[in-house]
């Protein structure tokens, strides 16, 4: 039986405490930590998890509550020491995205899994939804050939009051507006299913926050061999409508879910008609598909469990969160500088370091409210 514990116990934990919930005969949450007075013993109570132990000091948890699995789901800039302290105590971590603001803190955590051989994983929880892991399927099959286009819309929508928390908005908590901390889904997304792009360039824009340091709103264009990406990364799109497009030789496919697939006539126009057979080959994969039994975050805490147990790496491993936070540094970077940005990112480069990002980061505007809870 694994003992589990929570740092961090805001609106987020209640996916990781749930998740966690839906394993009981492998797991049991004994311990919730919050540097907030009282707040890990609300949610506890909240649970029904009376026999949980409670913190005020993340760290006191760590070294005292006899854990094997700690969940991060705390502010981005907090995610290496608490992570970097669980694994040298000998515990398996499972950290909220964004892994962390800057790729020598990704790597610092890298480097303490190495070294206690404990299990570091990532939260990447749109990789365990069934529309997705078929996009996925399909992709990896070869039936659309060699690929074109992707165009990738993370689309969100969020008022002024959003970033009246204390830690959103600024460059030095969030480490990022919506790139980092939105768009890494589809970022995440986008290297699961393609890999990692060449060439990287991007333009940042805050439309509608004034009350925000950071970018709500950022444009990426990703160089993948023959072919290019885009993502746009958004906190001011209505009705947030969130979409994956992938057009490859022989056919597009996309999330919302649809199959289309053109064939040429003699002159180069395509046929009418398009090409049902080769739609009717992707449909056939996807309706053949298992569907998964855990999804979202309850899907990737199955693995984590399952990954410990098995002595195997997880689905998404330290080392796929760091290819994220790689991507969103290079987002910045383009976008601060103005220039084309390759991959990867030299360990000598400015941005790689843990500060840089901030020392470098236009505010768009100052942030103006700092409240420790958000307005219900």
């Amino acid at each position: 039986m694994l003992r589990i514990g929570i740092i961090g116990t805001g609106g987020i934990a209640d996916a990781h405490i749930s998740g966690y919930l839906a394993f009981r005969d492998e797991c049991e949450v004994v311990a919730l930590a919050d540097v907030i007075p009282g707040r890990s013993a609300q949610k506890a109570g909240a649970f029904g998890l009376a026999d949980a132990a409670t913190f005020d000091d993340p760290l006191e948890m760590i070294a005292h509550a006899d854990l094997d699995v700690v969940s991060i789901a705390t502010p981005p800039s907090t995610h290496a020491s608490l992570a970097i302290a669980a694994l040298d105590a000998g515990i398996h971590v499972l950290v909220e995205k964004p892994m962390a603001p800057s790729l020598e803190e990704c790597d610092a955590m890298l480097a303490a899994q190495e070294r206690s051989g404990r299990v570091l994983s990532v939260v990447a929880q749109n990789r365990f939804r069934d529309d997705l892991a078929a996009l996925k399927d399909v992709v990896d099959s070869g039936l659309l050939g060699s690929i074109s286009h992707v165009r990738v819309d993370s689309a969100w929508w969020r008022g002024l009051p959003y970033y009246d928390l204390w830690w959103r908005g600024t460059w030095e908590k969030e480490g990022g507006g919506c790139t980092l901390n939105h768009a890494i889904h589809h970022i995440d997304l986008l290297l699961w299913l393609l890999g990692t792009p060449t060439e990287i360039t991007a333009m940042l824009a805050n439309a509608q926050h004034d009350n925000a340091e950071v970018e709500d709103l950022s444009v990426a264009i990703f160089r993948y061999d023959r072919g290019l990406a885009q993502l746009t990364s958004s906190v001011v799109h209505h009705g947030e409508e969130q979409a994956i497009v992938i057009q490859g030789a022989d056919a597009r496919v996309s999330q919302p879910f649809s199959v289309v697939a053109e064939q040429s006539r003699r002159d180069g126009f395509p046929e009418d008609g398009g090409a049902p057979d080769v739609v009717a080959r992707i449909e056939a994969l996807v309706a053949g598909r298992t569907p998964l039994a855990h999804l979202g975050h309850e899907g990737q805490i199955g693995d984590l469990i399952a990954a410990i147990r098995d002595s195997r790496p997880p689905i998404a491993g330290g080392q796929d969160g760091r290819n994220a936070v790689e991507v969103v540094t290079a987002i910045y970077k383009a976008g601060f500088e103005r220039e084309f940005v390759s991959l990867p990112i030299a360990a000598s480069d400015p941005y790689y370091r843990a500060g840089q990002l901030v020392a470098h980061a236009p505010h768009f505007f100052e942030k103006t409210s700092s409240l420790v809870e958000a307005a219900s």
